[in-house]
């Protein structure tokens, strides 16, 4: 089978980077993948084995028209059977312009929640403003053009795909539930860079809206009025890092916040916590809840992603609503007071995210069948 996907992923371009080692077990399990990817001006094409790279180089704004001429080109000299989009907007808009025309089969990968509420909700009377692209609302429409004509749809969870049925019914083909790839090796511990906390509070992710760590940053604030040994380890990079050092100022919260910037033992880090904490929006999976819940530390996060699907609120992690300050910082206080929870809640999570992981199979070839299913 002839596969093109199409996303943006300029570490593909890297030979020893994750994203090229995960293309090439893809390749591998289905005969002949290409990759068109927007990359930086040094990428060049390149082939690996079964595995062929298309960089390309174009102002944002002229991206999708960009994909979608090269990707159109590349469907007709290769005879591509089927294309794939890592996301049903700007990338599954290339996609379905480019398959136009030819024999190719689309094929749109969902890896975000976007019908959530949060996808382009800004806050509530109980949390603080974040910034939310207006960009999403578009997004929104984008996918309702390009899902419904979609002959294959994968998604990352069930509640992702629960999402799609409610909204397009039968106006799409039933999509098939994948899960990303992570990794069930646990790293040593790694220590966190010294700090006067007895308790300590880790984050991990893009400082990105959809993550509101600002709702964390609330809830601290909370809680270290009456724990003041309490602190927190922010891990990421993103447009918001700014934005959340000025809040940790304006909050009085300088002592209790370390911003660790992007770390490669960001898992190795995790161990070495009191807890992990979350407080996404949105989430298509959550793959830094399973991570943390194999570094064995206590989970608390919002309901999104695979909470409630690989792991149930308050046996396995401890779930709030979105947007709560308050709630989160009830969590944080639970984690603290109660040592059956810090024990338990671990052991738990770390069951469940390894029962998911050994339930997963082989994902190369699971995503290889699901791309060469006959679709409509």
């Amino acid at each position: 089978m002839r596969v093109l996907n199409i996303g943006s992923d300029p570490s593909l371009f890297v030979a020893e980077s994750a994203s090229r080692a995960r293309m090439r077990a893809y390749a591998a399990a289905i005969g002949e993948l290409h990759v068109l990817s927007s990359a930086g001006k040094d990428a060049k094409e390149e082939q690996d084995g079964n595995l062929f790279l298309h960089p390309v180089h174009s102002w944002k704004i002229f991206r999708v028209r960009a994909l979608a001429l090269r990707a159109h080109a590349l469907i007709l000299e290769h005879g591509i059977e089927v294309v794939s989009a890592q996301d049903p907007f700007e990338h599954g808009l290339a996609a379905l312009r480019a398959a136009s025309g030819t024999n190719a089969k689309l094929h749109i990968q969902v890896h975000t929640d976007f019908l959530s509420p949060w996808f382009v909700r800004s806050g509530n009377w109980r949390s603080p403003r974040v910034r939310m692209p207006l960009l999403n609302r578009y997004r929104r429409k984008i996918a309702d053009r390009v899902l419904p004509v979609a002959s294959g749809i994968r998604t990352v969870s069930e509640r992702v795909k629960a999402s799609l049925v409610a909204r397009y019914g039968t106006r799409i083909p039933e999509p098939s539930v994948i899960p990303i790839t992570v990794s069930a090796e646990v790293s040593d511990r790694a220590l966190l860079p010294a700090h006067p906390f007895t308790f300590a509070l880790i984050a991990v992710g893009r400082l990105e809206p959809e993550k509101r760590i600002e709702d964390i940053l609330a809830a601290l604030k909370l809680v270290v009025a009456h724990y003041p040994m309490v602190g927190l380890f922010i891990v990421g990079e993103g447009r918001e890092r700014k934005r959340l050092e000025r809040m940790t100022r304006s909050l009085g919260l300088e002592k209790h916040v370390i911003f660790l910037g992007e770390r490669s033992d960001a898992r190795a880090l995790m161990g070495s916590a009191q807890a992990f904490i979350q407080a996404s929006a949105y989430e298509g999976y959550g793959r830094t809840l399973i991570e943390a819940a194999l570094a064995r530390v206590p989970i608390i996060t919002t309901d999104v992603g695979i909470v409630g699907e690989v792991f149930k609120g308050y046996e396995d992690v401890l779930a709030v609503p979105v947007a709560d300050p308050t709630a989160l910082s009830l969590g944080i206080v639970g984690v603290i007071e109660d040592t059956s929870v810090r024990l338990e809640l671990p052991m738990r999570a770390e069951a469940a995210a390894r029962a998911h992981l050994a339930a997963q199979g082989d994902l190369s070839t699971r995503i290889a069948a699901d791309l060469a299913r006959p679709g409509r």
